[in-house]
């Protein structure tokens, strides 16, 4: 299923939540928010926005409502991307193969995944359409 597209800030934000679940709107307050100046209003808007566009589940503990990522990092991730490759790019992943190409930051684990990417890309085009 395709999922609304995420601004900046709900994709921090959803990082956030992902990697301090189950959390409250106080908990992501205190450790997102407040740090960048956000009202809890701000953050409740933006959380239940991401619960809305099926990136968050909420659940009563105790009274207090506590989100969880709906979707695995691996899937907003790869959403972000192929967004990124459409409206950037122009559905053309060529200047990104262009960019890491040229890009001399990589480290040797970077490359071999890269590598190994290809690799199963290959494969998967010689099985033929599935």
């Amino acid at each position: 299923m395709e999922r609304a597209p995420l601004g900046d800030q709900e994709l921090e934000l959803l990082r956030y939540v992902a990697e301090h679940s189950p959390a409250s709107v106080r908990d992501v307050l205190d450790g997102y928010g407040a740090p960048r100046g956000l009202a809890r209003t701000t953050v409740l808007t933006v959380m239940e926005r991401l619960r809305r566009k099926g990136y968050l589940t909420r659940s009563s503990h105790a009274g207090v409502y506590k989100y969880s990522p709906k979707v695995s990092s691996t899937e907003v991730m790869r959403s972000v991307i192929r967004r990124f490759v459409e409206k950037t790019l122009g559905g053309s992943v060529s200047p990104m193969v262009a960019y890491l190409a040229q890009e001399s930051q990589l480290s040797d684990e970077d490359v071999e995944e890269l590598m190994r990417v290809v690799e199963e890309l290959k494969s998967r085009r010689s099985e033929g359409p599935r």
